[in-house]
């Protein structure tokens, strides 16, 4: 009896209590509202970066420092999440199958393979060296991580490729874009300083760029003053480190399954499709466009005009997870350890070029 009015108290408790409803979908009006949005900022950092001094940081860090502010001063947009989160998810992922096409893989087999093994001596350095300073410093290992693979193998696409392997954080995804942005740039404008003054042939100077520096656009910065010649060698060693992110991204994923194994919770990691886009544009580039489908340099342009922007476009919506007093309290310390990696990268890259 006495459990029988116990078990029926429960049940009334249980009926008084508010049932959660589940949240209603976002209209379709909304959800293109949210991607129109990020569309609209990139635009704006893309237009910006065409400003003298903008130029040199380029349109992703331009449009993810307008984020961020939208942010800091007038808050997440919240009714259009849904379309914002869409731009930064799937928008990236097709950037980076896009991202493909910059990579010719018949001219890295063929001509490029001493270079190859230079990229994996970089990419194992970066990577492992800015993880241990990382610990060092007591930093974030996620963003610790993120800009190790970016500063060893191609800026912000490596790190927006890795990121969904090692489950970082939107935020800690646009940091690392902004940093790397910012990084290559002051190091890229330096290169070309030091130009004239280094006993360097122009092969040998392009050899170091492209091993050594962060983002293609910040090797092609650089490599520009050594002539055709050694920007085209530049452009072929940073093209290793590029299909070198495949294996990597199979590496981590590996890494990261061990590390998770016997842990409580989700250990279950999303195969990264989008690389088997990558890896298919890539051979599509190679071996059919320009071969079997003439196409010319203007539509060449065109499409990594447009690669850019769509890149820059998810960049905004992850920037907008951006907070500034977090970005104080856990930017530094990894900012300090990628930084320390550069340059020690810079100067053993110097004698091996």
């Amino acid at each position: 009896m006495g459990s029988q009015s116990a078990r029926t108290l429960s049940l009334n408790e249980q009926a008084e209590q508010p049932q959660k409803r589940p949240e209603p979908k976002p209209s379709a009006g909304l959800w293109l509202s949210g991607i129109a949005f990020t569309v609209v900022i990139a635009a704006i950092g893309y237009v910006l970066s065409k400003v003298p001094g903008f130029d040199r940081v380029g349109p992703l860090a331009c449009a993810i420092v307008i984020a961020v502010m939208y942010r800091q001063f007038l808050g997440y947009p919240e009714k259009i999440r849904a379309g914002i989160q869409f731009s930064s998810k799937r928008f990236l992922r097709f950037a980076i199958i896009l991202y493909g096409l910059k990579l010719n893989i018949d001219i890295v087999l063929h001509q490029g393979l001493g270079l190859l093994a230079r990229d994996v001596g970089v990419i194992a350095f970066a990577i492992l060296f800015t993880v241990w300073l990382g610990k060092l410093l007591k930093a974030e290992s996620s963003l610790v991580m993120l800009l190790g693979v970016g500063t060893g193998v191609c800026g912000a696409a490596a790190i927006a490729a890795v990121s969904p392997i090692i489950k970082a954080k939107d935020e800690d995804t646009a940091i690392g874009v902004g940093i790397i942005a910012l990084v290559g740039t002051v190091f890229s404008i330096t290169y070309t300083i030091l130009r004239p003054f280094l006993p360097l042939s122009a092969i040998d100077y392009g050899i170091w760029s492209g091993i050594s520096l962060h983002e293609i656009a910040h090797v092609a910065l650089a490599g520009a003053p050594a002539g055709p010649d050694g920007l085209a060698i530049a452009l072929l060693a940073k093209l290793g480190r590029v299909l070198l992110l495949v294996p990597l991204c199979f590496i981590l994923m590996y890494w990261v399954k061990r590390k998770s194994a016997g842990k409580a919770g989700d250990t279950k990691i999303e195969f990264p499709w989008f690389l088997i886009g990558f890896i298919l544009m890539s051979l599509f580039g190679s071996y059919v466009l320009g071969k079997s489908i003439p196409v010319s340099k203007a539509a060449m342009d065109g499409i990594a005009n447009a690669t850019t922007f769509i890149l820059t476009t998810a960049m905004v919506g992850l920037g907008l997870n951006v907070s500034l007093r977090d970005l104080r309290t856990k930017a530094a310390r990894p900012l300090i350890a990628m930084l320390i990696t550069s340059v020690i990268l810079s100067i053993a890259a110097y004698f091996i070029a």
